[in-house]
């Protein structure tokens, strides 16, 4: 929770912060709650590197807010439902008509300990579908008990407010029962293609942005769906890749530690001994040895 920063851009234009920020956060998430005065025609454009939930507590004036994920904004529906769930990497416009003044409740959610919290059965899919301006009685309530939590932090324990987190996150991602929850795997054709870009260049760098790419998924969903598939994620492939390589060059006899850890992508012939211990359960000397035995 502490290494968790929702890193986010804004331009706002017309919108003035009243007060000081009031904040909270649980595990995974950070919950802020937001007092603005809004000219006429105020707006903001926005992209975050986390998803999050934006929810409207309340509002003086009879307009609403238009938002839309393309410019321009103004062609969006002028709607007053409180809640938009924003994927992470999503640019958004909002724009706000005959409102005076507004507070809003925004949830920035830790994807790596959503998964955690949730053991991992999240549809990635839910993640990366944007929900632009839409009601839900049940995440309202739950907002503004969080909100309550933000703003005069109770006697109780972080227990209650931890709980209320998990109750909007299950809600919101639709997370079903554990007997029906079924974890989306990646195609066979999507699969070997993955399979095969991460053991040819297992010796570089890997960036998960290449491997969404190169199936056509987001980075987040292919994660998730590539775990579904294999058992691990991408990046233990890939190191398990590196050992099968090394063990491939520790065949010949003239092959030193050393230039077997550099041509396997390793730091230095320390860092090699250390995976390759972890993986195959004894030292790349020792195994060298008992195959020239």
């Amino acid at each position: 929770m502490a290494t968790f920063h929702p890193r986010m851009q804004s331009a706002i234009e017309g919108i003035t912060v009243l007060g000081e920020l009031r904040w909270r956060a649980w595990d995974g998430v950070i919950a802020d709650v937001w007092d603005v005065a809004c000219a006429p025609g105020a707006r903001g454009e926005y992209v975050s590197e986390a998803p999050r939930l934006v929810v409207v507590l309340d509002q003086d004036g009879p307009g609403g807010i238009r938002v839309a994920d393309s410019p321009p904004c103004s062609s969006a529906p002028l709607d007053r439902a409180p809640l938009t769930y924003v994927p992470a990497g999503l640019r958004v416009w909002a724009r706000v008509e005959e409102i005076q003044r507004l507070r809003h409740l925004d949830l920035h959610i830790d994807v790596a300990a959503l998964h955690g919290r949730l053991s991992d059965e999240i549809d990635a899919e839910a993640l990366e579908t944007p929900r632009l301006k839409f009601a839900d009685e049940r995440l309202s309530t739950l907002a503004r008990l969080v909100a309550a939590e933000c703003v005069e932090p109770g006697s109780l324990h972080d227990l209650y407010g931890d709980s209320l987190i998990s109750a909007m996150l299950v809600a919101l991602l639709r997370v079903g029962p554990l007997t029906r929850r079924r974890r989306g795997r990646l195609p066979p054709r999507q699969l070997k293609r993955a399979i095969e870009y991460i053991e040819d260049n297992c010796s570089r760098t890997i960036r998960l942005q290449e491997l969404a790419e190169l199936t056509g998924l987001s980075q987040s969903y292919f994660c998730s769906a590539f775990k579904a598939s294999t058992g691990m994620p991408p990046h233990k492939w890939q190191m398990r890749a590196r050992i099968d390589r090394t063990k491939a060059l520790l065949e010949k006899p003239e092959m030193t530690l050393a230039a077997a850890a550099a041509a396997a992508g390793f730091s230095d012939q320390a860092h090699l001994t250390r995976v390759f211990r972890q993986v195959v359960g004894t030292t790349p000397a020792a195994w060298q040895r008992n195959r020239a035995a």
